[in-house]
């Protein structure tokens, strides 16, 4: 994990290099594929969702959910990924509802920056990396 400063602009730009982002979303979408059938399954998807962090903290502050309540939310969420409802999560599905996921982030920070501990193969961490190398560049 890692501490950077991102804004709006810095996923809205990620989003809009189209190579990049397809390429951040390809590999992570193959390293959660753990049977290399093309199809994430509700087991393949949990960790990917646990790595949210929905309910685990109140103000910064990790607090013991009820497991009942977070069955019901990743269920809940994985369905968000599941636009057909066939049970399994395809590369365009997860494509398209990380894409979604990362406007509305973009859109609820804005453009003021924001501190925030990125995990290392994140994809925000991959949004970072790329504006610091455009930077540097």
């Amino acid at each position: 994990m890692s501490v950077e400063i991102l804004d709006g602009a810095t996923i809205v730009q990620f989003l809009e290099d189209e190579e990049a982002f397809n390429n951040s979303i390809s590999n992570r979408f193959a390293q959660l594929d753990t049977n290399k059938d093309g199809l994430l399954s509700y087991e393949e998807m949990l960790k990917e969702l646990k790595s949210l962090r929905v309910l685990e903290t109140h103000f910064g502050i990790d607090v013991e959910p009820d497991p009942d309540e977070l069955a019901r939310v990743y269920g809940s969420l994985f369905v968000q990924f599941d636009h057909n409802l066939n049970g399994t999560v395809d590369l365009e599905e997860f494509m398209n509802e990380t894409k979604q996921m990362m406007l509305a982030m973009a859109d609820g920070m804005g453009f003021l920056p924001v501190q925030m501990v990125l995990e290392e193969d994140s994809i925000l961490k991959k949004a970072v990396e790329r504006e610091s190398n455009k930077i540097a560049a």
